[in-house]
């Protein structure tokens, strides 16, 4: 659980108002890159997220992030699910974070942010939601927003000074823009070091 008005940074804590730095997300595009995760961030209680979702939270058990690609889940098996401070995290091996009618719902009346990927083929998407709308996504595809929000221009010049090869949004740039909107910098400390509740809810097993 973090402190207030705090964040994660390494193994460590930092003030939420501190510099941009990179982040080092070389272990999720490489051991891990065969692998299709959605990180979803959502500004609630864990017992909300998985009511939500149709689950019963009494039906979830406890255990680690994946330690490696072996131990790694696939299509249909549980979700994960953990706080960070006043936040949520959910931690889906397929493309959850990806479904509009989820993840707006998830974000009724308060915020959620989305990240999923595959690096083998190089697909990637990002959704930030406001009370039940996406007010910004890129991506693949038609998921693809051309449009930045007036809120996040200054925030995305400043993440591509520090990326200026442009890298596709998961190889780093998505992490920067989910520490801006919530706070939380998800290292892989942080990630590895966390203990999930695991299950499968409804919302999860529909295609």
């Amino acid at each position: 659980m973090s402190r207030a008005g705090s964040v994660p940074v390494g193994g460590g804590w930092q003030h939420a108002d501190m510099t941009m730095q990179p982040l080092d997300v070389s272990w999720l595009c490489g051991e891990y890159g065969w692998e299709c995760y959605s990180f979803i961030y959502v500004r609630t209680t864990p017992e909300q997220v998985v009511a939500r979702l149709g689950g019963r939270w009494e039906d979830l058990t406890p255990g680690p992030f994946p330690g490696d690609p072996d131990h790694y889940p696939g299509h249909g098996d549980p979700l994960g699910v953990t706080s960070i401070g006043d936040w949520t995290f959910v931690f889906d091996p397929d493309w959850l974070g990806t479904r509009k009618e989820v993840i707006t719902k998830l974000s009724e009346g308060t915020r959620l942010v989305s990240q999923a990927a595959l690096g083998v083929k190089d697909l990637d998407y990002f959704y930030w939601c406001e009370d039940g709308e996406i007010r910004f996504a890129c991506g693949d595809e038609d998921d693809y927003f051309e449009e930045t929000p007036a809120e996040l221009v200054d925030t995305m010049a400043e993440i591509y000074r520090l990326y200026p090869s442009f890298p596709s949004f998961y190889r780093g740039p998505a992490f920067l823009l989910v520490e801006h909107l919530t706070g939380i910098r998800a290292t892989e400390q942080l990630l590895k070091g966390s203990t999930l509740m695991w299950g499968v809810v409804p919302e999860q097993a529909k295609p």
